[in-house]
């Protein structure tokens, strides 16, 4: 069950490999097929690519009856500029492995390695590498490809590594982890005016100034509370860049994020509704949209337990400080037709934060990883 000296050097290789060639939501053809490449010589039963975008997904069988588990990482970088310094630095501008996508996806490399060398006992694990997690669109793409039906999970799990946790440590807990979250675009119209006649015009000015304290006042109750829920304003802009003309169009985005999905709806529907009574006391027309919706990520306790009786035996410290996380995942999608949970492994306590331009994941969480992984997989087919 334990990797290789060899293995581990080979596998950091790799992991530093994608590191320098990111590519952000939606655009992970190359990794993908690094992802098949590297995985060739395990002898995978089955490989289905192009899953929900470009997610890849192989699958080592045991040819006897049992129970699917599913693993999943994430192929996604992020639009930033990396400033890590580190020598295997993103080689494309403006774009990075800011999250640990990379060694997410080397950690599943590394179970594939093991399984190719032993099967499971019964059932079949299924290697899960998903596009598109930081867009939200990933899990929902690979969920709802006809072809998922012939790996659909029993069993699901997934990890995030998390800075401010010990090195090593992992952070777990049944129910919610993630938050759900969607993001809402506010678009307001009204006519525009010479500059020195406003009054001929109808300005959204008045109402993008009611709208931005207004909405986060939508917010409700502490984090620790089911009934959370939280609007941030992230963007507004309104008219040209000019100053001869009064202003007609105008945006606001926001980001409503509620602990549970039942809240979602509520939320929104009052976003709408104090949109639609502002815009129209100022007399404009008003529509909305939303994009990156996530749902909460809730972690099935019976799921939750394999993964608990894997980190005792493995001897992984583990607790639920920090849990849940006002962070969204698209992960939880899984958790709809599975029993799935995930777990946070500490990347250490100075590490650089998540999304930070200065973050690199940690190389020696690969046998780490793996080690949690692989011991729940035998706990669960032998």
């Amino acid at each position: 069950m334990t990797l290789t000296n060899q293995d581990i050097v080979e596998l950091t290789e790799w992991r530093r490999k994608l590191h320098r060639q990111p590519e952000i939501s939606n655009e992970e053809e190359k990794t993908a097929k690094e992802v098949v490449s590297f995985l060739a010589d395990t002898g995978p039963d089955k490989v289905l690519t192009g899953l929900g975008g470009h997610g890849v997904a192989a699958v080592y069988d045991s040819g006897k009856a049992g129970p699917t588990v599913l693993f999943r990482s994430e192929l996604d970088a992020l639009p930033i500029e990396e400033l890590s310094g580190v020598p295997h630095a993103s080689q494309v501008p403006g774009k990075s492995h800011m999250c640990g996508h990379d060694g997410h996806t080397a950690i599943l490399a590394a179970l594939g390695r093991q399984l190719g060398r032993e099967r499971p006992a019964s059932g079949r694990v299924v290697l899960m590498f998903q596009p598109a997690e930081e867009t939200g669109n990933g899990a929902a793409g690979v969920v709802a490809d006809p072809r998922y039906g012939e790996i659909a999970p029993d069993f699901a799990f997934s990890l995030h590594n998390l800075p401010g946790v010990p090195f090593g440590e992992v952070r777990l807990k049944p129910g919610v982890v993630n938050c759900a979250s969607r993001g809402m675009r506010i678009v307001l119209e009204g006519k525009t005016a010479h500059s020195s006649m406003p009054e001929t015009g109808i300005s959204p000015m008045p109402a993008i100034s009611e709208l931005m304290p207004a909405l986060p006042a939508l917010g409700r109750a502490t984090f620790a509370d089911d009934d959370f829920s939280m609007v941030t304003v992230t963007h507004a802009a309104m008219g040209e860049a000019v100053f001869g003309i009064a202003p007609a169009h105008a945006e606001v985005w926001a980001t409503l994020r509620t602990r549970r999905d039942e809240r979602m709806a509520d939320l929104c529907a009052a976003a709408q509704a104090l949109v639609t009574e502002i815009a129209a006391r100022h007399r404009l027309s008003a529509r909305w949209d939303y994009h990156e919706i996530f749902v909460a990520s809730v972690n099935a306790p019976d799921a939750v337990e394999h993964l608990q009786r894997a980190l005792d035996e493995e001897g992984v410290v583990h607790g639920q400080e920090a849990l849940p996380m006002r962070a969204s995942e698209d992960f939880g999608l899984f958790g709809h037709s599975a029993r799935s949970a995930m777990f946070f492994l500490g990347a250490g306590e100075r590490h650089p934060s998540l999304h930070n331009p200065d973050y690199d994941f940690p190389d020696d969480l690969i046998p780490i990883g793996s080690r949690i992984f692989m011991r729940t997989a035998r706990n669960l087919l032998g």
